[in-house]
């Protein structure tokens, strides 16, 4: 039998605050908080990112971000450069302390998450990252086209509006 949305819902929610509250935790330790490391994280790749991008990724609003990003540059982790391609923006980077600090992180927090990954099979956590990918799509604002789909309420809202 199928579940109802708001008993995944439940579920998801459950899961996701678990193991923030677990990953804190660990980061606590550090003086770091999860959308710092989600941060980090991103700019690990050594690309440079735009505001736009860390935003999306740490999942914070823009101001947020920027008081954010801000104490990594105070704290000697992160640095911004123009972008070459478009100067108008500006990128973030991860200086060789933020490197550093990243690896600690991740180094930790995955000592600790092991005994949660030694709970579930390789397969089983293939697994459940790619029903996690395709519940998200599935529940993305917008389709493959770029259509915004409108529900039932939010027509009722626009045509409530128009009147």
């Amino acid at each position: 039998m199928a579940r109802r949305p708001q008993e995944l819902l439940h579920l998801l929610t459950r899961a996701e605050r678990l193991a923030a509250r677990r990953v804190q935790s660990v980061l606590d330790e550090f003086d770091c908080s999860i959308e710092a490391w989600r941060v980090l994280d991103l700019l690990s790749d050594g690309q440079g990112h735009n505001m736009t991008a860390l935003a999306e990724h740490a999942f914070l609003p823009a101001p947020s971000l920027t008081k954010l990003v801000d104490q990594l540059v105070d704290q000697n982790l992160v640095f911004r450069r123009v972008d070459p391609a478009d100067r108008r923006r500006v990128l973030a980077h991860l200086t060789p302390r933020g490197m550093q600090r990243r690896q600690l992180l991740l180094r930790e927090v995955r000592a600790d998450w092991a005994d949660v990954e030694s709970l579930l099979a390789d397969e089983d956590t293939e697994q459940l990252g790619a029903l996690l990918e395709r519940v998200s799509g599935a529940l993305e604002e917008r389709g493959p086209a770029g259509a915004r789909r409108v529900t039932t309420g939010r027509a009722e809202r626009i045509v409530g509006r128009a009147r």
